[in-house]
């Protein structure tokens, strides 16, 4: 039998996770735009938002140009198609 023996560093993580909203990842994106504008680098605006650099990528990608409004309607549809394939189960 083999036994998983867990290092003592692995049970004392720093790293918290965040879950952002919709709304708070686009005002982060808007900040990170004008940043980009003042001429920061896109590392530097990572520090300032407080996310890493794959985290900006990936958000700059799926919400875009997106604005706070339709981004609640998003996480809406979401929702009510997540009940819709429960019931279907």
């Amino acid at each position: 039998m083999r036994f998983l023996i867990w290092p003592d560093w692995a049970a004392d993580s720093t790293m918290n996770r965040t879950r952002h909203t919709a709304e708070q990842i686009i005002r982060k994106l808007k900040t990170a735009e004008h940043l980009l504008a003042q001429g920061q680098t896109v590392a530097d605006a990572c520090g300032v938002l407080e996310v890493s650099q794959p985290t900006y990528h990936r958000w700059r990608h799926f919400y875009g140009e997106m604005k706070a409004e339709e981004a609640k309607r998003l996480s809406q549809l979401e929702n009510v198609n997540a009940r819709l394939k429960s019931l279907l189960r």
